[in-house]
């Protein structure tokens, strides 16, 4: 034996070299007395599939969840709304257009906004009546296009109302027939206030896929609404200082103009994070006393309780994982006792346990690898199709899964994030390799002498 042969057999092999990766790949194949081991390798390894499948389909959807949610509220409702304090909002338009020219801000819209009773001949029903102009209808195109029967045309000039999907179906209406609003707050008598009752004729209904907005609200043009309401208040035109006593009711007509008000502004920005620095603009540009307040300060209880839940569920869903890591240990216990006398000879043909231990945890490692594979690429298609499995096991069981009336969406919403994929697959992948240290130790630590003394 040369010096060189020598040094190299002292020196042991290479790490992480072809002979190690070839004994590893031998110990995952079955043999027939090996099946016991072989077997609990699968079912770890279909644990750790089903693992991160989990974990990826429920986070997309939750994440789906969030994003519908926040897309479907923020369509509909600004990312700022001011609400008129110290006078009347008669000024709204003025208002509106001071907020549309500051920079960051892509438009805002006035409305008048008040809660009703809505009846048809067949049910009736507690609905949200807001207010608003055509123009500023066209702002929010979540419900400008959202239109499914009916349309906006001339919606200024008409004094009807637009409703939802749900709200239709729940009252049996359609277009064209009548619908009555109900408000206790009405005219004033001698004998106290009376009802408000008026019937419009339904010229729209829409669906913009939120239960909540499709059976609660009505939309009408911001003069009836204000006529509804009675938020206006009559003027004296200019030039009429005084009007004579005797005068005819079309002289009191042309001397008095109607000054119509709003509830609030929404102001809509290109940027909806940024809310802390866009407060004190639009305080300033309002040109008037208002209180503005944001969609995470309305919504904070929401959004907050859905970030905690997305937390819970990656912990509880991860153990999954830990479970079936706890499988890839226990296997490796016993292919480590069954391959004893293997060991030995290793050990005696110059194996250093370094290259032992590498080569049990290659063998561990490849258990998890594959079976995180399997579970990216099932929890990936799975969470690319939701909606359609969903729909698919809904008419095979003849049942509705999540259902709209509880989860608030018409459609099971679902969105891959790449970066919560990323994480998902670390920790399977470090859960794994952990896994392997303890056992892979444990047969770089047996003696060849007491391992063949039987053999």
């Amino acid at each position: 034996m040369t010096s060189t042969d020598a040094a190299r057999r002292q020196k042991g092999t290479r790490p992480f070299s072809r002979f190690e990766w070839v004994l590893a790949g031998r110990y995952l194949r079955a043999r027939r007395r090996d099946a016991f081991v072989s077997v609990i390798a699968i079912l770890t390894m279909v644990g750790i599939m089903i693992g991160v499948a989990a974990l990826i389909v429920v986070m997309s959807v939750m994440n789906g969840f969030r994003g519908e949610l926040i897309t479907r509220t923020l369509g509909l409702n600004g990312h700022f709304t001011g609400f008129p304090i110290e006078q009347q909002f008669t000024d709204y338009e003025q208002v509106r257009a001071n907020l549309e020219g500051v920079e960051g801000v892509v438009s805002a819209v006035a409305f008048v906004e008040g809660q009703a009773l809505v009846s048809s001949p067949y049910n009736s029903s507690g609905a949200n009546i807001r207010g608003m102009s055509l123009e500023d209808i066209e702002k929010l195109p979540l419900l400008y296009q959202s239109v499914e029967y009916g349309g906006w045309e001339d919606w200024d000039e008409l004094e009807g109302v637009a409703i939802g999907s749900r709200m239709a179906a729940n009252l049996g209406l359609a277009i064209g027939d009548p619908l009555t609003i109900v408000t206790p707050n009405g005219p004033r008598t001698p004998l106290g206030s009376t009802p408000q009752i008026r019937t419009y004729p339904v010229n729209a209904i829409f669906d913009v896929g939120m239960v909540e907005f499709d059976s609660l609200f009505v939309y009408m043009p911001i003069d009836a609404a204000q006529t509804y309401f009675r938020l206006y208040e009559d003027r004296l035109r200019e030039g009429f200082e005084e009007l004579d006593p005797l005068a005819t009711d079309e002289e009191i007509d042309a001397a008095y103009e109607r000054v119509g008000m709003a509830t609030a502004v929404e102001v809509f920005l290109a940027d909806p994070d940024a809310t802390a620095t866009m407060q004190r603009p639009l305080e300033d540009a309002a040109g008037r006393p208002m209180v503005f307040t944001d969609w995470q300060t309305r919504n904070q209880t929401l959004f907050s309780a859905l970030q905690v839940e997305r937390v819970v569920m990656f912990t509880i869903l991860s153990m999954i994982i830990l479970v079936a890591a706890f499988n890839i240990i226990s296997s490796l216990i016993m292919l480590v006792k069954d391959k004893a006398a293997d060991i030995a000879v290793l050990r005696t043909m110059g194996a250093t346990r370094a290259s032992i231990m590498r080569v049990f945890c290659i063998t561990g490692t490849a258990i998890g690898f594959i079976g995180t594979i399997l579970g990216f690429i099932l929890g990936v298609v799975i969470a690319l199709n939701a909606e359609a499995i969903r729909a698919w096991i809904s008419n095979l069981l003849g049942i509705t899964l999540f259902p709209p009336e509880i989860f608030a969406f018409s459609e099971l919403p679902s969105r891959v994030d790449p970066l919560e994929v990323t994480v998902v697959l670390a920790v399977a992948l470090g859960l794994s390799f952990l896994a392997t240290l303890y056992p892979a130790w444990r047969a770089a630590q047996y003696d060849p002498v007491e391992a063949l003394r039987y053999e």
